[in-house]
């Protein structure tokens, strides 16, 4: 491992630049150390140090085919689940590079076989000559039928090519030798571990070929995702002028980087009264919380008001629509958000507001639990009770979640990179960006495949 100075606090910025001088090992080991200390933490850091790692292991890992590649994604990514399952987005990415790796497998080995087949079929036009060059044109001295005058040279051809009679494969010794027959065809077709070898390429150099070849398209993939996962917020910030209106008193809760971009792409056209529901401060503290969003609001003529998780209900009869940016959505719609979420969405839901939720589509996960305790993340409860009050700690058990789940029946609209979801369209998302086969891949067993 490299060592680190004393008070060296590695975060996503600093661990993305030990990639290049770590062994891959190294790499592994320290970004799982990171997820379970919580030093790189939220959605988008998460689904980032999961893409790069990943992009690490397709290019410097040891592999040969393409089972091989996939079970070394899918090891490396059970172990980045395992140490922080909280974080949905390691899993999506994961499988995100899975389904590429199957998707650029089929796709070689469909290209190959096409082209190994049309290798083996000539066109008459090409290959044939005309049938008055061969043979002369004077008529025949006896009167025998045509057919049977053409079909004698036929017959001396060699027997080994009688299956392409109907093909009229030349004569010349040289293009004879070089026609590949069915069945040659077909054994390089199934004989290659790629299912794609060419006839006539050598084996092992026609193999590095396609190894280097997927390689590098996987590699485009991933790069591909990255600057997906960069540019999500943009993306969803461009619909900003459709859902909010002049005039509209809109609540958000614990405002994310993505909701704040969407409400100041909002604020460029738009006039409205933005209302900020946040938890009260654990400690006592001087500092404005949102600061720096709130002078951007000011500069851009928004009325800004602060509330009080505990006072919704007094503003809500007021709001026009609610605006809640996700860590993550599972399959039947439900989103994981910041704790207090689910009280501003049944609150909103009570008084017949809109709920609309920010969501990257990454963010969106397959994943369908049954127990919900298992998508809270529980945070450290000091900050309520020190253990100067003794006799409470000792007698009472104090829980502080920073996570919760929103039911998917408080939700009206899912707002994502691609445009805008009902519940109903989500399993449509689930199905264009995952494989069947990778929805539970990190319940694999060695056993099990």
């Amino acid at each position: 491992m490299v060592s680190h100075p004393v008070g060296y606090a590695p975060d996503l910025e600093k661990y993305l630049k030990t990639l290049k001088g770590q062994l891959l090992d190294a790499s592994v080991e320290s970004l799982i150390s990171l997820l379970k200390r919580r030093q790189i933490k939220g959605s988008e850091p998460c689904a980032v140090a999961t893409a790069h790692i990943l992009l690490q292991v397709v290019a410097r890992s040891k592999w040969h085919d393409v089972d091989t590649l996939i079970d070394n994604v899918s090891r490396i990514g059970r172990r980045l689940v395992e140490a922080q399952p909280k974080e949905l987005v390691i899993a999506n990415i994961v499988r995100r590079v899975l389904g590429l790796i199957r998707d650029e497998a089929a796709e070689d080995r469909n290209e190959a076989a096409s082209e190994t087949f049309s290798e083996a079929q000539m066109t008459p036009t090409d290959t044939v000559p005309p049938l008055d060059s061969r043979w002369p044109t004077s008529t025949p001295t006896k009167q025998e039928p045509v057919g049977e005058h053409i079909a004698k040279p036929l017959q001396t051809r060699p027997t080994g090519l009688s299956s392409y009679s109907s093909v009229n494969v030349p004569k010349a010794l040289f293009h004879l030798l070089s026609v590949s027959t069915p069945n040659d065809a077909e054994l390089n077709i199934h004989g290659s571990p790629f299912g794609n070898s060419g006839t006539s390429t050598p084996s092992w150099r026609g193999h590095y070929a396609q190894v280097h070849s997927l390689r590098s398209e996987v590699i485009d993939g991933i790069e591909e995702i990255k600057d997906e996962i960069s540019q999500v917020d943009d993306q969803i910030a461009a619909l900003a002028e459709v859902q909010i209106h002049p005039g509209d008193y809109v609540l958000i809760h614990q405002p994310s980087p993505t909701v704040e971009r969407f409400i100041l792409r909002a604020a460029l056209k738009r006039k409205f009264t933005l209302l900020i529901a946040t938890a009260p401060p654990r400690k006592p503290t001087s500092e404005v919380q949102h600061a720096s969003f709130r002078k951007k609001l000011a500069a851009a003529g928004i009325t800004v008001i602060n509330i009080m998780n505990g006072g919704l209900m007094a503003y809500m009869s007021r709001v026009d629509k609610v605006i809640i940016g996700a860590r993550a959505v599972v399959a039947n719609g439900g989103v994981v958000a910041d704790a207090g979420a689910a009280a501003v969405a049944r609150a909103a839901k009570e008084q017949g507001n809109a709920v609309i939720v920010l969501s990257g589509v990454y963010k969106l996960s397959p994943e369908n639990p049954f127990n919900e305790e298992s998508l809270i993340e529980w945070g450290d409860s000091s900050s309520f009770v020190s253990f100067e009050d003794g006799a409470m700690v000792s007698g009472v058990e104090i829980r502080t979640a920073i996570t919760e789940l929103v039911p998917p029946e408080f939700i009206d609209t899912y707002i994502t990179n691609l445009g805008t979801h009902t519940k109903d369209h989500l399993s449509t998302l689930i199905a264009d960006h995952y494989k069947q086969e990778d929805v539970d891949f990190h319940l694999w067993t060695e056993g099990e495949r």
